[in-house]
């Protein structure tokens, strides 16, 4: 799947939860296009027109304009009416019906990739509850988004013809960690499998003749190597994997087990050996 294809999945699928989570009649969003101050509302879900279809909404513009420019989240009670924001929008979404509006960022390291709107055809406030599940929508794109960062940095650094090395290595090793964790908390069953499956072929990039994996190391168990490789205690790995940390440290006792490793060291040597870790 195109990665352009993949983006617009999760948009899409962040709206499905955000009505249902709060009964919003109306949500859509897209995201900002590559080199240009604008976004472009490429998803919609219980629309009855398609007049917000492909629009494009600048920087600035708008409630969507607005909340680029400012990064934070935005809502008015009766859009074509209300005095917080300027109009250039106001045919399409009153061809929509809509009246209240909320909009909300997706930022990704401080930079906008994007605006998710939910609405109401009735100009009538939006609660607290409300915008709470829209931002929570945003994190669930921002953390795919991230996650995909993650991965095709990964891979254009493998690919490299020399390959990296060194310094260079303990950056991919880094992002490999970082990326296992994002894995983790990613919604999507398809897209968390399509992740796990580009940290294993970082993993097998180090060294494409190692032996097998030994028997029995669990996903987890790589979650947590994965963090003691880059210097993490059991109270970090547990922060980043969302666990407590005498989880992390009954993983880290099984895999060392598992690898015949007496120190953590001991296993992520063991386990980079086996192909496990990068």
């Amino acid at each position: 799947m195109a990665a352009d294809a993949a983006e617009a999945v999760e948009v899409r699928g962040a709206l499905v939860r955000l009505r249902r989570a709060t009964g919003l009649p109306v949500a859509f969003g897209g995201l900002v296009e590559s080199g240009r101050p604008q976004i472009r509302i490429s998803e919609l879900s219980g629309n009855a027109t398609r007049a917000l279809s492909a629009l494009a909404v600048v920087s600035g513009n708008g409630l969507g304009g607005k909340v680029v420019a400012l990064a934070r989240p935005c809502a008015v009670t009766d859009y074509s009416a209300s005095r917080q924001i300027s109009h250039e929008y106001d045919a399409a979404v009153a061809t929509e019906g809509l009246k209240s509006v909320l909009a909300v960022p997706v930022v990704v390291r401080r930079r906008v990739r994007g605006v998710l709107y939910g609405a109401l055809r009735t100009a009538q406030p939006l609660g607290d509850r409300t915008l709470s599940a829209a931002v929570e929508a945003a994190r669930d794109v921002e953390q795919a988004l991230v996650a995909r960062d993650e991965a095709r940095a990964l891979l254009t650094a493998v690919r490299e013809p020399a390959g990296p090395s060194g310094a260079a290595w303990e950056q991919v090793r880094e992002a490999h960690g970082t990326l296992r964790a994002l894995a983790q908390r990613v919604e999507d069953p398809a897209l968390r499998a399509e992740l796990l499956e580009v940290c294993g072929r970082l993993a097998g990039a180090v060294s494409p003749s190692s032996p097998a994996r030994p028997a029995g190391i669990s996903p987890r168990e790589v979650d947590v190597l994965s963090c003691v490789a880059v210097g993490s205690t059991n109270a970090v790995a547990a922060e980043r994997l969302g666990l407590r940390p005498e989880t992390v440290k009954a993983y880290l006792r099984s895999a060392m087990r598992k690898l015949g490793a007496r120190t953590r060291w001991e296993a992520v040597v063991a386990a980079r050996r086996a192909g496990i870790l990068p």
